[in-house]
């Protein structure tokens, strides 16, 4: 597994999130987005969540692991720095009559205090941080001693880590740019979260279900942000190139035989404890 790990000094983060900012929010990624909540409310299980404890979900979407805290009761704040995606979220916790606090921020400058918050969450959202280290510095920042950070990270191996390997070779990450499946490895994890907290994770998958590989490819080619700027940014031939390769991706991992598609895409269950 080849995975970029060194930072060169003269990346510039900056530049990097304000692509991915544009990338997120373009297309309409709540389309997805709603038919991953099942990995949220098994998330707040995970960290064994409470009614009396005080969440931030960062890097929240349009509210997974959000609207999975509010009913189990939590004090709720959900972030992220795509607010069309925190309109998304606001809507569906409305509909539902939850009491959620939602805000704008960057996950690696989050505008809270020092141990704030008994839990802090992000699913397949903090991973996708151009600067890991100080991503991770804020998570743990916020979260009190005691506290627990609970995360859900794509594999390398799996659906959608293979996924971004194979838009890579069709439009290659920033020189130097650590590759977000590094946070689906344990012993990145172990490393990046270091010795004041003690890291635990569960290999999980999710099942992308959809019509027929052809309803995916135009789901994710029209709404996933990644992917719909990928297309756009390549010329006619090599997108007919990726698009083959995406179809032998899904074919590689579809376990449905009946022609529509299950796709098992594994990822990693992580619950981060703050050592007091």
């Amino acid at each position: 597994m080849n995975i970029q790990t060194a930072i060169p000094a003269t990346i510039d983060f900056a530049a990097i999130k304000g692509r991915q900012q544009v990338a997120w929010g373009s297309g309409d990624y709540a389309i997805i987005g709603t038919t991953l909540q099942i990995v949220g409310e098994s998330l707040c299980e995970a960290v064994d969540l409470r009614s009396n404890q005080r969440v931030l979900d960062v890097a929240a979407g349009n509210g997974n692991a959000t609207l999975a805290a509010a009913r189990r009761f939590a004090d709720v704040v959900s972030t992220d720095y795509v607010r069309s995606l925190l309109d998304r979220g606001r809507e569906r916790a409305d509909a539902e009559r939850l009491t959620v606090a939602f805000q704008e921020a960057d996950a690696e400058a989050l505008p809270f205090a020092d141990n704030s918050f008994d839990v802090v969450l992000s699913t397949f959202g903090v991973m996708f941080t151009p600067n890991h280290e100080q991503a991770r510095s804020e998570l743990k920042r916020v979260c009190r001693p005691g506290g627990k950070i609970g995360l859900a990270n794509w594999t390398p191996e799996g659906f959608i880590g293979q996924l971004f390997k194979t838009i890579g070779k069709y439009v290659p990450p920033a020189p130097g740019m650590q590759s977000p499946a590094l946070w689906g490895n344990k012993a990145h994890l172990d490393t990046l979260f270091g010795s004041k907290a003690a890291v635990a994770v569960t290999s999980k998958h999710f099942a992308f279900r959809y019509k027929s590989p052809q309803h995916w490819v135009e789901i994710f080619r029209t709404y996933y942000g990644p992917v719909l700027k990928a297309f756009a940014a390549i010329d006619p031939k090599a997108r007919e190139a990726l698009e083959a390769d995406i179809y032998a991706l899904l074919d590689k991992f579809n376990v449905a035989k009946d022609g529509t598609l299950v796709a098992p895409s594994e990822y990693l269950e992580v619950v981060v404890t703050k050592k007091r």
